[in-house]
């Protein structure tokens, strides 16, 4: 198991020292001290103020050296020039951890990046872990423990639970508890990291991971400071069983300079970011009100195994709206088996027995076919999650006995499948419901996705990455036939070609593949050749490869004069089949990850692309490439011969494994297009990109 005492001092304390403590209690520094005292945390406090005797009806030291015990943890509520010393002392004194209130770092510039690393370095010589700078903090609800100096407790304290909140950002980490707290959800632990410059949301998530008291686990992330800890975090969560739902920011051009200048982090690609965090079991969502509702979902920790949906209704136009949301989201809801519908159809002639269940506003006249269609639909059509759209009537006083007496034998008899009710009311009458592990939502499309959510939770287990050989790479960029020549040797193949120094040779080389054939320049600083006429195509006889020679040769001079040129590429042309592109690029967080996508007008016009991290195998890069929208044109849509996804899965492997392997020099590939047949797959052009030496 990880090593996470750092943690476990910055998050369970049995003492805590406060440099800066304060009497003021609007105070960075008197903030956490009133909280504690208030929360009654029975752990000691050691306030630190040079100016004071006692601080808020405490004993007050001098200084560091004068405290009388080594404090598990220490909050430094003093100005950036004062920080260096304070964390010598407190280093002198024994304490490993400590929470960094001060700003004035990273965030500032390059002058403060530097003045950050020179702390960490010194802290790490002190044998001490540092939280932030520029954070907010951490509390413990468990112990009373407020670590922090947020203004959200002036509105009300968070209610102890079994919810983590992970989060760069202080303001929005403490927004999401006041958040959880406001919709009666219960968030014991909240931790801020603020610059990240030692202490990250990694180690937050692992030790949450870890925690007893903690299942479902909130997390916000501005950039991604140490993927593999991350990535790790996260596989340990989904080994738990605990939901990690992540909130990336800096999607946006304006939103990535921002996070950039909040963060002093580089955000990577957006798209990257989901697809590698989603691969390790994270729920990806993209507001805080949707991370709400999944927490609240996981909160009751019923991970049904089937993800398949039944929609119990007293209104008929409820139920499309739920059946809309459902398929735009891709949530499964097949129909009642037909005894079972027709079963129903009989206890209710003029209602809908297939799913939606609609039982009709008759339910208000006879609230047994609420139990009956619900019951029906659980035991008989054995859906994973079941949600009834009850509205008002759920909430009447006058029938939420009847209800909940009908439906709480359903609880206890299926445990392992989520009951939700959309409901208005009382919310001491909608609270009986949930007492009773009902979910009440007042939304039927929130319901659906967050519900969709978790029944998703577990369909996909984590595979084993495999390990990928080194590959050398020249010293420099090469050329296409060169590209393509390093690609062979990684098990992709091309289509039939030559290299050629003259127009005698490439008439040569045609004539040895047979017309029709394709001309291209090779040069490593031409990456795209046909936007300057440096490709022909269709070239049928030996006159046609002559006039293609001498015309690329004049269109590259006119448009490229200072392009080294290593020669021409002759090719067999290639025809039918579905053209596709595969790439790779160098994802600053993340490393190589592979794209897949149909070639031409389809990837410009509808941006249809699977991203992966590299490396991973042929199942994966399967399930990557029929994942994209224009999957069914692959499998051979409208007639068309299906292409050979074997072989473009096989290749699509191979290309990952080698970018995995070709180390930090290796920039970009691109094949484009890939030519795939009803066997076989071919890289028509090749483009490697890398750091020279």
């Amino acid at each position: 198991m990880t090593d996470l005492s750092h943690v476990d001092g910055l998050l369970t304390p049995r003492s805590v020292a406060v440099i800066g403590a304060s009497e003021d209690v609007t105070r960075i520094g008197g903030r956490p001290i009133a909280a504690m005292l208030k929360a009654g945390y029975k752990g000691r406090i050691l306030p630190v103020n040079p100016k004071r005797e006692t601080v808020q009806g405490l004993p007050c030291y001098a200084d560091i050296d004068a405290l009388p015990v080594a404090p598990d943890a220490a909050l430094i509520a003093v100005p950036a020039k004062l920080v260096p010393e304070t964390i010598v002392a407190l280093g002198r004194k024994g304490c490993k951890a400590a929470t960094l209130f001060s700003a004035g770092f990273a965030e500032t510039g390059e002058e403060g990046e530097a003045a950050q690393r020179e702390l960490v370095a010194l802290a790490k010589s002190c044998g001490m872990r540092l939280l932030g700078p520029n954070t907010l903090g951490v509390y413990n609800v468990d112990i009373g423990y407020y670590g922090t100096f947020s203004s959200s407790l002036d509105t009300g304290y968070p209610l102890p639970g079994n919810i983590g909140i992970a989060s760069q950002s202080g303001a929005f980490g403490a927004h999401l508890g006041a958040l959880a707290r406001d919709r009666g959800l219960g968030s014991s632990i909240l931790m801020t990291t603020g610059n990240e410059a030692d202490i990250t949301v990694a180690d937050a998530i692992r030790w949450m991971a870890q925690s007893d008291g903690i299942d479902v686990i909130c997390t916000y992330m501005e950039a991604v400071n140490d993927a593999p800890a991350l990535l790790d975090a996260l596989d340990a969560a989904r080994a738990a069983g605990k939901p990690v739902i992540a909130l990336k920011s800096g999607r946006s051009i304006v939103g990535a300079q921002a996070a950039a200048s909040h963060t002093a982090s580089l955000t990577g690609d957006a798209v990257v970011a989901d697809a590698v965090l989603r691969a390790h079991g994270a729920i990806i969502v993209r507001d805080s009100e949707a991370m709400m509702d999944i927490a609240y979902v996981a909160s009751k920790k019923i991970f049904p195994t089937r993800d398949t949906f039944g929609v119990i209704t007293v209104s008929g136009g409820a139920g499309i709206v739920i059946s809309d949301e459902a398929e735009r989201i891709g949530f499964a809801m097949p129909p009642m088996p037909t005894e079972a519908q027709t079963r129903l159809k009989a206890v209710l002639p003029y209602g809908s027995p297939v799913n939606p269940l609609d039982c009709t506003a008759q339910a208000l006249n006879d609230p047994s076919l609420l139990e009956k269609f619900t019951r029906a639909a659980l035991e008989e059509g054995g859906y994973g999650a079941v949600l009834c759209f009850f509205t008002y009537v759920a909430g009447s006083p006058a029938m939420s006995d009847i209800i909940l007496k009908a439906v709480k034998p359903l609880r206890e008899a299926y445990p392992d499948r989520i009951i939700a009710f959309c409901a208005l009311g009382e919310p001491e009458v909608l609270k009986e419901y949930d007492d009773q592990g009902i979910l009440i939502f007042n939304d039927p499309c929130r319901a659906a996705r967050a519900i969709h959510a978790i029944c998703g939770f577990r369909q996909a287990a984590p595979r084993t990455i495999p390990s990928a050989p080194p590959v050398t790479l020249p010293d420099t960029t090469p050329d296409e036939a060169g590209a393509k020549q390093i690609l062979a040797g990684c098990g992709i193949a091309c289509a039939p070609e030559l290299a050629v120094q003259t127009v005698e040779e490439a008439v040569a080389a045609a004539e040895t593949f047979g017309y029709p054939v394709v001309m291209k320049i090779l040069s490593p600083d031409i990456l795209h050749k046909s936007d300057i006429g440096a490709v022909k195509l269709d070239l049928g006889d030996a006159d046609a490869v002559r006039a293609a020679y001498t015309d690329i040769g004049a269109a590259v001079a006119k448009h490229a004069p200072d392009a080294k040129v290593s020669g021409m590429l002759v090719a067999k042309q290639l025809s039918g089949g579905v053209e596709c592109l595969m790439g790779i690029n160098r994802d600053p967080a993340f490393g190589p990850v592979a794209v897949f996508g149909l070639g031409g007008i389809f990837v410009e016009l509808l941006n249809d692309v699977a991203v992966q991290a590299c490396p991973f195998d042929a199942e994966s890069a399967r399930e990557m490439i029929l994942s994209i929208r224009g999957a069914s044109i692959l499998k051979g849509a409208r007639g068309q011969s299906a292409v050979d996804i074997d072989a473009l899965a096989q290749m699509l492997s191979q290309l990952s494994m080698f970018a995995a392997g070709a180390g930090d020099r290796l920039v970009s590939v691109d094949l484009n297009p890939v030519l795939a047949l009803a066997e076989g797959a071919y890289a028509l052009d090749a483009v490697i990109e890398m750091e020279d030496r």
